[in-house]
């Protein structure tokens, strides 16, 4: 290496210094850019014997000993360096930690959602990040998977939307500003399409219904620039995704056009051996998977060996390496890595970690993320004469449940033990604390433990040597706990019980069989229930729960989700009437969990609309959300009720606010093909506004919907616009009870 060589010249064009570095490159250097390395294993293997291109969980202590083991290398290839900042750099101590993606999605806003991944890459920029897996583009299809936290909810118009929005944020102004991260869309594609909730199984999924529902968000941000794609874990038709060519190569690189880079999952290479045994031995899986596409092996050591035996045996090509090798380095010519390894920036992180200004966001996000579910008029708390109020539940007072999965103390990472600091999260009970009226009482009583952790009787470890987190098993009710809670509801103006799920339920390999709460949490609120105290249901948790008798008699519901570090401060204000409730559904939640799936969007044609002792109509249903006022619908209109192919529906309905409260209201536009060559869904939302309607206001909304939008896909797989007739429905949520109604035909 020598400062001359024409790939250390940023005066030649990116293409010109990939072609000269390539050209130098040995095939073990050529098969360790394509690695992507756990740094809290044995680093000096990972980056000086393995020549991993990249590493990911590296702790802050660990990445400049990294940049410096690569700097040595013999060409000084620097490292691309990742982690999962999901919903916020969280791993990392007094980084801004935001509500979790599902959160995120209730605000419906996609503006604020850019404006996190904004903030997002500002900061662990700062810390030497270069790459973030994130967004999360799946599907929510089942509640019982642990990973509807990451989701933006059931809708894949809704996803692309808020997908795209998280790319543009991350990505910024383009890869050479040294604020920017690679985004990263995942799981490509259909992962969430689980076998009874169950994480990575196999999707049954044809090429069509792929097409119809799992594939737009992802071809969306393929579109507007996404720079790299995850791979699920799952397999389709028997096909590993990491092994099948036709959706990795056929459909994202040919008919989309995509020119980005490819990762796998968690050792997905490794897993078509030991878990999946569609492929003998590492040099197989090493073939099968740079023949199907794929750039960078995620956490496979084994691929060093395996690839460089399956060029010795004729089974890859090295010009097969060459060409996954040139889209890694394009990356880091890009992002300008050679001139810069970007490694940690102090004086940056003090600037930036935790700014004031990230903090007055994520109190934004964690207002508009909340979601009123039922009202019956207790919410807002009355001001005025002094108030008793009294704070009960599990999770009133647990900041590692407020932030949810992917932070601190979730157990992806071994450098924070303990999570974010203590003073930065505000809980529940500190949010009431901080600004309830001075001559307000807040008293607390826990009440009920969720679970006790075990361990997993599978064994210590995993298969590649992790450890295996704990098992999380139902705490019994504890007549202590309850009686203590009673007392203190029963001393107070009002109770307000906040109850949900922990760090422990949610995530991978973390699926539940059931949706109810565990532990002692319906005992406690069957107790609560049984006082008279007026009392206030806070759901703060990672997915919807199914709620018993006693929850859903409460005078309110409010769906928190994980709310992040502020959550507990904004639910406070909105408990007090301090700010407008806006956040809607962005999925339907069951009244049972033998309802799944319950997502709106369903095709026609089932043969009834229940089972024989329930009905199908969920709990509470997509884009459902009150305000504390009332919004009435009228007089929608179509401009035009013929449309042409390439023209637009265009429409107007007349929102008036009855109530006393000023209201943010998401308006929901849907559209429904009424005859259609293939089953189809009843409806798809294919438009939304918000608008801010004052007490006593009429405003008029202006709806558009792009005809090419108004397409489905046919049995032979292609998406197409049916000439025929439509109805746009539009309201407040997806309830076809609360939809008007208008008829529109493309000719």
């Amino acid at each position: 290496m020598a400062a001359a060589d024409p790939y250390r010249d940023p005066a030649l064009s990116v293409e010109q210094r990939v072609e000269d570095l390539l050209g130098r490159m040995t095939l073990a250097e050529k098969v360790g850019q394509m690695l992507q390395l756990d740094a809290r294993r044995d680093l000096k293997d990972a980056v000086s014997a393995r020549l991993a291109g990249s590493i990911l969980h590296t702790s802050p202590k660990k990445l400049l000993e990294a940049i410096d083991m690569a700097a040595d290398t013999r060409l000084g290839i620097p490292l691309i360096t990742a982690e999962d900042c999901i919903h916020g750099h969280g791993f990392w101590s007094g980084a801004t930690v935001f509500p979790t993606q599902l959160a995120m999605a209730a605000t419906w806003d996609p503006a604020l959602v850019e404006r996190v991944a904004r903030v997002t890459a500002v900061e662990a920029s700062a810390t030497g990040i270069h790459w973030t897996f994130s967004p999360v583009l799946c599907i929510t299809r089942d509640l019982r998977w642990g990973r509807v936290d990451e989701t933006f909810g059931e809708d894949p118009f809704l996803i692309g939307e808020l997908g795209s929005a998280m790319v543009r944020g991350y990505q910024g102004d383009g890869l050479d500003d040294p604020t920017a991260i690679l985004a990263s869309a995942k799981h490509f594609a259909g992962y969430s399409e689980t076998q009874g909730g169950r994480d990575a199984s196999e999707a049954d999924l044809s090429p069509r219904k792929l097409r119809a529902w799992f594939l737009p968000p992802f071809e969306r941000v393929a579109r507007e620039g996404c720079r790299t794609f995850m791979m699920g874990y799952q397999s389709i038709d028997g096909v590993p995704i990491t092994a099948n060519k036709w959706l990795l190569n056929d459909v994202l690189k040919g008919e989309w056009g995509f020119t980005g880079t490819l990762v796998t999952d968690w050792d997905n290479v490794g897993r078509m051996v030991w878990e999946q045994k569609v492929c003998a031995d590492d040099v197989e899986a090493a073939a099968v998977a740079v023949r199907a596409g794929n750039d960078l092996i995620m956490t496979t050591p084994a691929f060093f060996e395996g690839a460089q035996a399956a060029v010795e045996r004729g089974l890859l090509a090295e010009e097969e390496i060459d060409a996954a090798v040139r889209r890694i380095l394009r990356l880091k010519f890009e992002l300008g890595l050679f001139e810069n390894p970007r490694a940690p920036d102090p004086e940056r992180q003090a600037a930036v970690i935790g700014h004031p200004d990230h903090a007055a966001l994520n109190l934004e996000v964690a207002r508009r993320s909340l979601v009123l579910l039922r009202n019956d008029g207790t919410l807002p708390l009355p001001a005025g004469a002094a108030r008793t109020v009294a704070v009960i539940g599990p999770n009133a007072d647990d900041p590692q449940s407020q932030l949810g999965d992917w932070a601190g103390a979730s157990g992806q990472v071994d450098w924070m033990p303990d999570g974010q600091p203590r003073e930065l999260i505000e809980t529940v009970l500190d949010g009431l604390r901080s600004v309830a009226p001075a001559d307000w009482t807040i008293t607390t009583a826990r009440g009920a433990d969720i679970e006790r952790l075990v361990p997993d009787p599978v064994g210590e470890f995993y298969h590649d040597g992790q450890p295996r987190p704990p098992i999380s098993r139902p705490a019994e009710a504890d007549p202590a706990l309850i009686a203590e809670a009673v007392e203190c509801a029963r001393a107070a103006d009002y109770a307000v019980v906040v109850v949900g799920d922990t760090v422990a339920l949610t995530g991978e390999s973390k699926s539940t069989a059931t949706l109810e709460l565990q532990g002692g949490q319906i005992a406690l609120l069957d107790a609560l229930a049984a006082t008279g105290t007026p009392t206030v249901v806070v759901l703060l948790n990672s997915k919807p729960a199914v709620l018993p008798p006693s929850a859903l008699g409460a005078n309110a519901i409010v769906q928190a989700f994980n709310p992040g570090m502020r959550g507990g401060r904004a639910l406070a204000e909105l408990l007090l009437g301090l700010i407008e409730p806006s956040g809607r559904m962005p999925l339907s939640a069951a009244r049972h969990v033998g309802q799944q799936p319950i997502y709106y969007n369903q095709i026609r044609g089932q043969h009834g609309d229940r089972y024989a002792d329930l009905s199908q109509d969920p709990l509470f249903a997509f884009g459902e959300g009150l305000s504390y006022t009332t919004i009435e619908y009228a007089d929608l209109r179509v401009d035009e009720e013929d449309v042409a192919p390439d023209g637009a529906v265009r429409a107007s309905v007349r929102l008036t606010n009855t109530g006393s409260r000023p209201a943010l209201e998401t308006v929901q536009a849907y559209v429904s093909d009424l005859v259609t060559s293939v089953t189809w869904a009843a409806r798809e939302l294919k438009a939304y506004r918000q608008v801010r309607v004052e007490p006593g206001e009429t405003v008029t909304v202006a709806i558009e919907v792009p005809a090419r939008d108004c397409s489905l896909v046919t049995a032979d797989g292609r998406r197409v616009v049916e000439p025929g007739d439509f109805d746009l429905l539009v309201g407040p949520d997806s309830r076809v009870r609360n939809l008007l109604r208008a008829r529109f035909r493309i000719g």
